[in-house]
């Protein structure tokens, strides 16, 4: 079964910018945004190392897919208080477009030519407004937010034989994702200015 994308997921890519100087959102928003489909795609490895089974490669892209909602939520809520309302809005819009594009583009080199950024906007739109729902606690997400989750990516892997999928993702996976997303705005927004330091990736 071919992974969405060629390249191997290597956890968080570097975020050391070449030349000193203050980043724009745009450019930011590009790294936050490169950095989240390489998360995704290291999730989703380990989860395949681990045993489980996600069948088709439309079915690998429905998960990946979940993978990258849950964090670009989790990326919006990071930045909350960082930035003013305005910026915050433009700074995800551009992560969702940047992550649009390179979904997009994966898919077009598996299933051929479609229509593939708008049905991926969409499914994004729909988990913020049901993210929003829940209730973070000292900025964490809480038990129903992490089932939620959880069941989106065991619905998506429905075509496979697996078991244990909610536990795996809500006691191993998504603590590390929320880890990995604050570290990584942290640097990218408050270290931007000069040179952030490169954040670790998961520890497997």
């Amino acid at each position: 079964m071919a992974i969405i994308s060629s390249r191997p997921a290597v956890g968080l890519i570097k975020t050391r910018w070449r030349k000193k100087g203050s980043r724009s959102l745009a450019e930011r928003a590009g790294v936050i945004g490169a950095n989240i489909w390489k998360l995704s795609l290291d999730f989703f490895k380990h989860m395949e190392k681990e045993g489980f089974r996600f069948g088709s490669d439309r079915l690998t892209t429905d998960v990946i897919t979940e993978f990258i909602a849950f964090l670009v939520q989790l990326a919006d809520r990071s930045v909350y208080g960082m930035l003013g309302d305005a910026e915050r809005a433009a700074l995800i819009g551009d992560v969702a477009r940047h992550l649009a594009a390179t979904m997009e583009n994966n898919q077009q080199d598996l299933f051929g030519p479609g229509e593939y950024r708008e049905p991926f906007i969409k499914l994004l739109n729909e988990r913020f407004g049901e993210y929003a729902g829940f209730e973070y606690a000292g900025g964490e997400p809480g038990y129903p937010c992490l089932r939620f989750f959880a069941t989106k990516v065991s619905d998506a892997m429905a075509g496979g034989d697996n078991k244990w999928v909610v536990e795996q993702v809500m006691d191993i996976e998504a603590p590390e994702m929320v880890r990995l997303v604050r570290k990584l705005v942290e640097q990218i927004l408050e270290a931007g200015e000069g040179n952030p330091s490169q954040p670790r990736g998961r520890a497997d």
